[in-house]
């Protein structure tokens, strides 16, 4: 194991700033650099967080010889071009969902991981969020029994945020449904068939062209007699936030609380009974533990707006940062890798072109890593 820091720069310091003291904190890392267009911002964060290397440009940044590894933390639209330019300049890279927004853009990030032999992580928070790691340590115990079905949810309302979200497709944006589904198991889709329902405003319909309320996607897992099912809405649908996952057992069943901030519910053969989960701190470094509690975006007066629907996502953040930094020095290939993140993007993007086709059966094109 490598006991080397790695330069780490962040990329877009909306959401990305929670991570900057992440980094900071932890042994394995040197927050090197941060990178955001709007100059008086980016120097500002480089200021209160004590960083000296503040770009403006990206590309300018990829030319520092210094970093190592990327944190990409920018609008959905740009994650695979900067991710395909990071790795072309030999830089590791970490990014947030979704991966890419089409099946060839993630087909050329996973060539590119195989071409370079760098490493390339996802970072979805909800396969590291507490909830998850609750039922994931069930699981790994045995205490689940065989799992016979896996549901999950996420729906929201986009309503106020920036406009490139405006009429986005709903499974286009599906990964924090489709990870824990497929993470649990380790396993990988091999076609889905995708319902739409409902519809929009009609002024939010041109952009993407799609004119669902709601998208509903069955999956098929390869190599598995395993299925599951999710749920993804952005748009004119009355629900209160709720990112969810189901897991049902032969010995014991997890369901997602209905309501936010109550207690979920675990099912023993036919008993329900509420349960409430811990926190996960315990299996991080020390010195980056207290993150699963409090961060940047933790106060009334300072919120993101993925935190205020979002709930802190799980205490997923150093978590993902620490499988990241691990991978890098344990010189191994972290969860999801480039390939297992094409796999659970494109059960999404596949999923919205089955809904336009009416529900087709649609299989997941083969991502190989030698």
């Amino acid at each position: 194991m490598s006991k080397k820091k790695f330069n780490i720069a962040i990329i877009g310091l909306g959401f990305g700033a929670e991570f900057i003291p992440i980094y900071q904190k932890h042994q394995l890392a040197n927050m090197y650099a941060i990178c955001q267009r709007n100059k008086e911002k980016a120097e500002e964060i480089g200021k209160a967080f004590g960083i000296e290397k503040v770009y403006t440009d990206y590309d300018e940044l990829l030319k520092d010889p210094e970093i190592d590894a990327v944190h990409i933390n920018t609008p959905i639209q740009n994650h695979a071009e900067q991710s395909l330019k990071a790795l072309r300049a030999g830089k590791h890279v970490a990014c947030t969902v979704p991966m890419a927004t089409t099946v060839e853009e993630c087909k050329a990030i996973v060539e590119e991981v195989q071409r370079t032999g760098l490493t390339y992580m996802m970072m979805e928070t909800v396969i590291y969020s507490r909830e998850f790691l609750f039922v994931k340590e069930m699981y790994e115990k045995g205490e689940l029994g065989k799992i016979q079905f896996l549901r999950a949810s996420h729906q929201q309302e986009m309503a106020g945020w920036p406009g490139y979200w405006e009429g986005l497709p709903p499974m286009h944006y599906a990964t924090h449904c489709v990870g824990p589904v497929l993470a649990l198991p380790k396993a990988q889709a091999e076609y889905v068939s995708c319902l739409g329902s409902g519809r929009i405003d009609e002024n939010l319909i041109p952009k993407y062209g799609s004119p669902f309320a709601i998208e509903t996607c069955h999956i098929k897992f390869k190599d598995s007699d395993l299925a599951a099912e999710v749920t993804r809405s952005l748009f004119n649908t009355a629900r209160q936030y709720r990112e969810s996952f189901d897991v049902y057992g032969s010995k014991k069943s997890f369901e997602w609380t209905l309501i936010e901030h109550e207690d979920s519910v675990i099912h023993t053969g036919e008993t329900p009974e509420r349960v409430k989960i811990p926190d996960y701190a315990h299996l991080l470094p020390e010195e980056i533990a207290s993150f699963t509690t409090a961060g940047v975006y933790d106060g009334d007066d300072n919120q993101h707006l993925s935190f205020i629907q979002g709930s802190g996502h799980g205490g997923s953040h150093p978590h993902l940062v620490n499988e990241f930094l691990n991978a890098l020095a344990e010189e191994r290939a972290p969860y999801p890798d480039a390939k297992q993140s094409a796999n659970i993007t494109c059960v999404g993007i596949l999923a919205h072109e089955s809904a336009m086709a009416g529900g087709k059966i649609i299989h997941l094109p083969e991502f190989t890593l030698s």
